[in-house]
């Protein structure tokens, strides 16, 4: 499991070099002290620790360090890295951003078009866990960025409209 972890983190860091939503997205969660914690925990596990000691290893492992090494010595690359790391998260930030504006107009559209998905809305309001299902989901970073975009998406007026229209069906239906 800690060598399937480690593989996972390594491969994931790699595709972040070509992704920029993927390197924002990580950056967002480094910020979320529940992830963070889960994150000390894996690293903390022996297993891990053995398993990233064989990797400190390798000698793929130390080229890669070297390599590091010599370009943040250098420092007209290394300012031209962090520029770039600059502008692949505002990049990233931005796509994440447009991901989910379209995620919320696609379930605003849904709303407005489909009487069983409002019937299912209805349904999942009314349940008595859903305060609570709902709490709980606010605490998810994640979560919380969709509802900042629903924040911005409310200051375009037609957007606005759709929102209100979709409020008033669900009020409709409960």
């Amino acid at each position: 499991d800690a060598l399937k972890n480690i593989k996972a983190g390594m491969e994931g860091l790699k595709n972040m070099q070509q992704d920029p939503q993927a390197l924002a997205q990580l950056l967002k969660d480094m910020q979320d002290p529940e992830m963070m914690a889960e994150a000390q925990k894996m690293m903390d596990d022996p297993k891990f620790k053995a398993e990233m000691k064989k990797l400190q290893n390798s000698q793929q492992f130390k080229e890669s360090v070297k390599g590091m090494q010599d370009l943040m010595s250098d420092p007209a690359k290394q300012a031209a890295m962090e520029a770039k790391m600059e502008h692949m998260v505002k990049v990233g930030n931005e796509q994440i951003k447009q991901t989910q504006e379209n995620t919320l107009d696609s379930t605003m559209e849904a709303m407005l078009n489909n009487k069983d998905m409002m019937n299912n809305m209805a349904n999942m309001v009314k349940d008595p866990n859903f305060k609570k299902q709902f709490d709980e989901m606010m605490k998810d970073p994640s979560f919380r960025s969709y509802m900042e975009s629903m924040q911005d998406m409310m200051k375009d007026p037609t957007k606005k409209a759709k929102f209100e229209q979709a409020a008033a069906g669900l009020k409709q239906a409960l």
